[in-house]
């Protein structure tokens, strides 16, 4: 499996362009199965999980057109609700949201449980809440989620009784196409969310309040098709941002909503790093010590669960004790484990990290576990003296398009480390046979 080469020490100049946002691609290429027409997406990420939900939809039946590189046309209007080998949906989180979207196309849905990272349990109790309240029936039985409504969806008032983004945008998904008004209270209000809602408005949807926490959907009967850019992707800005603050430097980030950016930038400013808000983009600066301090993770527009990591590389070289509170997901804590391996001083409680400061981190061999765990240790790599070595990339690759490419733009010392291709004897036993 392919590798990453980092020498360290070297900081960050230059400028770097932000590609579309992950969280927002994911839930909107499922919600192509809603429209009758030709969806024109752009500025669409090119990672892993974008493909793999582009090929799950080709198995459904849509056709996919590549228009350029960050452009792609999706046509569902041949689509169907079979055929999935369900090793595709499990390789990935999102695919639960083709629940909501195939509800709401075929008034039955046949989808395995989310997979990808491992960031603890996933529970779909509140997107089954939603669904049942708008007249569906959900089973899930051997790792599969079965959801009917063979006399169609009807609108509903859900109320969320905790605020989950996966949650909020399914049920959104599966009233776009119901009869009469659901109402979601509640709701979650990441930059992703509103970004769903005015997708969907765009194809002839009516979503309201995308963005607080009570939202409306009023059902229509058909969504048409058309164009829509995908915003920028808050937590890869974020990444580069963090970068910056870790390793020193000065850099440009661009194709950027500073409004998407605040819950991140002021933690930045707490920590001595300069931000400044240029309109589509930010300039980051850090040329002295980093200061200690705290953080706890909480749904937007407080600090994002998706930055914990990156910023925790930054606090182990920060002057003095700083305190991280998980509050979203159980497991976010284990690439501290691979971090010791460089030289990281940190005690984990429960959902409390303490982190010392230190003065150096030093290359080591080191494994992602998950997406941002891996970014994270992209940067540890980064500011470490010596050379790292990251395992697992195809974690990394899961959210983050062309990273090495990034940062070797801003001076980094990165590259891969291919796989040894190992040799195919087969032709020789086919020879002497």
């Amino acid at each position: 499996m392919d590798r990453y080469l980092i020498k360290g020490g070297k900081p960050l100049y230059g400028e770097v362009e932000i590609s579309g946002a992950k969280n927002a691609a994911v839930a909107i290429i499922p919600a192509a199965l809603l429209v009758d027409g030709v969806c024109r997406l752009e500025n669409v990420p090119r990672i892993s999980d974008v493909s793999l939900l582009l090929n799950i939809l080709e198995q459904m039946g849509a056709t996919i057109r590549r228009v350029n590189r960050s452009t792609i046309d999706i046509d569902c209007s041949q689509a169907r609700q079979t055929g999935v080998p369900s090793e595709l949906m499990r390789k990935i989180r999102a695919s639960y949201y083709l629940i909501g979207a195939a509800l709401g196309r075929f008034g039955h849905a046949e989808v395995s449980m989310p997979g990808g990272c491992d960031l603890g349990a996933r529970p779909i109790d509140q997107h089954i809440k939603g669904f049942n309240a708008l007249g569906a029936k959900v089973e899930v039985e051997a790792g599969m989620v079965y959801a009917k409504a063979p006399d169609g969806l009807t609108g509903n008032a859900v109320y969320l009784d905790v605020v989950s983004v996966g949650a909020t945008m399914n049920i959104m998904m599966a009233a776009v196409l119901a009869k009469g008004k659901t109402t979601i209270e509640n709701a979650a209000r990441e930059p992703h969310i509103v970004d769903l809602a005015n997708f969907l408005n765009s194809m002839g949807a009516d979503v309201r309040g995308a963005g607080t926490n009570v939202i409306r959907v009023y059902g229509t009967g058909q969504l048409t098709g058309g164009a829509y850019s995908i915003i920028p992707d808050q937590i890869e800005a974020g990444t580069y941002m963090a970068a910056v603050a870790a390793v020193g430097g000065e850099v440009l980030v661009k194709n950027v909503i500073p409004k998407h950016l605040e819950c991140i930038t002021s933690k930045l400013q707490e920590m001595g790093v300069t931000v400044k808000d240029l309109g589509e983009a930010v300039l980051v600066k850090r040329d002295g010590p980093l200061h200690r301090t705290n953080i706890k993770t909480m749904p937007y527009p407080g600090f994002p669960t998706d930055m914990q990591p990156q910023i925790g590389i930054a606090l182990c070289l920060a002057q003095g004790t700083s305190i991280i509170t998980e509050s979203i997901w159980d497991n976010r804590y284990r690439y501290l484990d691979e971090l010791k391996k460089m030289g990281v001083t940190v005690q984990v409680d429960g959902k409390t990290a303490v982190i010392e400061g230190v003065t150096g981190l030093t290359g080591a061999p080191v494994s992602c576990c998950d997406l941002r765990a891996g970014a994270a240790l992209v940067i540890a790599g980064l500011a470490a003296q010596g050379e790292t070595i990251v395992e697992q990339i195809h974690y990394i690759e899961r959210g983050y398009e062309d990273l090495v490419e990034k940062m070797q733009g801003l001076g980094a010392d990165i590259d891969y480390l291919l796989a040894p291709v190992e040799p195919d004897h087969t032709s020789n036993l086919r020879a002497i046979s």
